[in-house]
């Protein structure tokens, strides 16, 4: 008999499914599970709290999608877990409706998730899944933690969310440069170097690069931003590009041939990873305006892929190459920050049941259009981390409750939440 700690969790009676990472799409079926008796299930998370990108909590930051997209509200608008019953709870549903603004501010959508997660009673947090095997008698899915508790559930829903991206020519860099979902933290002490280095070219990059011009001459730093996108893209937000996440649209990318969806998504990057078109003329505006006083020591690079760093005595040296000329350039600083986004890792906990997950030929998860990723079709679901099956719709906050009331539905054999089939006025397929 296996000995566990005093204080292990060990369920006798399964749930019917485990959550395991708290992300806001795990945290909205949290939500949108808590009222259905007929289901029951629990979300481990190894943070002590709910976190998303607090790194990146710069003065005015806000989402690049409506209040609606909320953990609750496309799914469920009575909910009372909703972006619009957090404002009337903490007083502020007035000043949210005199601001005329729908995009929620990136802390305030924080502290809302937060919100949330504190009236949930199935949420466990400081809870580090360490593996995940499989019962073949029982058919259930055992999961155990650092602490040793163990859950035994049908089915499994996971949430891990995509760690920072760090490229292959920073990988084992020495020095103290920073990815930007630690921006804030680092911020004081980039600002007491003589140079700083910027790489990347989202809505993250672009904002921090307009937090550091805007103080630039209060501290005398060079400051370079460099990306090897040929521009500066903007978010493409208009409202025919916006059907694109649509139920419609995920069963017509889905049934294409998988080298056609990984074409696609390639090309599909400025419709989720551009930068907000206001940002990006504030900052030509802020260039401007610093520029009458004199050249800003500033430099926006394009086209130009970082091949190699290495770091000396305090200085980087950073090895570029101009895509379009094909020719080398370098780079001195003395601050680094890699705004290279994010980048799904297939949890070491899962290697136990590797061979119940299906797999396509690029080595990612096959995702079926259900969202599940097992043989059996129906037994572990995956949040995000799906674009190469459903397009710009995995990683959209706005279709977040869409995932989770389909995931709902397949957890039960029913429809519990009205699952849309069809919203958008274009058609997608011959």
């Amino acid at each position: 008999m296996t000995a566990y700690p005093e204080s292990a969790e060990v369920t006798d009676t399964p749930y019917d499914f485990v959550g395991i990472g708290l992300g806001p799409f795990n945290l909205g079926l949290a939500c949108l599970t808590e009222p259905i008796a007929d289901l029951s299930g629990v979300f481990l998370e190894s943070k002590p709290d709910f976190e998303w990108h607090s790194g990146m909590f710069l003065d005015g930051a806000h989402l690049q999608t409506p209040f609606m997209s909320d953990l609750v509200t496309l799914a469920d608008p009575t909910s009372p877990y909703s972006f619009l019953n957090y404002l009337k709870e903490q007083g502020r549903l007035y000043s949210f409706y005199i601001r005329e603004n729908f995009y929620p501010l990136r802390v305030e959508y924080d502290d809302y998730c937060r919100w949330a997660a504190a009236k949930l009673s199935s949420i466990r947090f400081g809870t580090t899944v360490t593996e995940v095997t499989y019962d073949e008698g029982a058919e259930l899915y055992v999961v155990r933690t650092q602490t040793g508790d163990i859950y035994r559930a049908r089915h499994l829903v996971l949430g891990t969310g995509t760690p920072p991206y760090v490229p292959a020519a920073c990988q084992g860099l020495a020095g103290d440069f920073t990815h930007n979902s630690r921006y804030l933290a680092h911020k004081a002490e980039l600002q007491r170097k003589k140079s700083i280095t910027l790489v990347g070219s989202g809505q993250s990059a672009a904002e921090i690069y307009y937090d550091l011009l805007t103080e630039i001459d209060v501290h005398g730093y060079r400051l370079n931003w460099v990306t090897r996108s040929p521009r500066f893209f903007p978010l493409e937000y208009t409202k025919l590009t916006l059907e694109m996440t649509s139920p419609e649209y995920i069963d017509y990318y889905h049934s294409l041939p998988e080298p056609t969806r990984y074409r696609l998504a390639a090309q599909h990057k400025g419709l989720f990873k551009g930068i907000d078109g206001d940002l990006i003329n504030e900052i030509f505006d802020l260039l401007y305006q610093k520029n009458l006083r004199g050249p800003v020591p500033t430099r926006l690079l394009t086209n130009s892929c970082l091949n190699k760093a290495t770091y000396d005595n305090g200085t980087y040296t950073l090895i570029f190459r101009q895509q379009e000329q094909q020719k080398d350039f370098e780079l001195r600083s003395e601050g680094l920050i890699l705004a290279t986004g994010y980048q799904y890792a297939e949890p070491e906990f899962l290697k136990p049941v590797r061979d119940r997950l299906r797999y396509d030929s690029h080595g990612n998860f096959g995702i079926a259009r259900n969202y599940a990723i097992d043989v059996t079709g129906r037994g572990v679901f995956l949040q995000n981390a799906g674009v190469h099956t459903h397009s710009i719709t995995s990683p959209d906050l706005g279709m977040g409750a869409y995932r989770n009331s389909y995931i709902i539905r397949e957890l039960l054999g029913t429809e519990y939440y009205p699952v849309e089939k069809s919203i958008a006025f274009q058609e997608f397929a011959a």
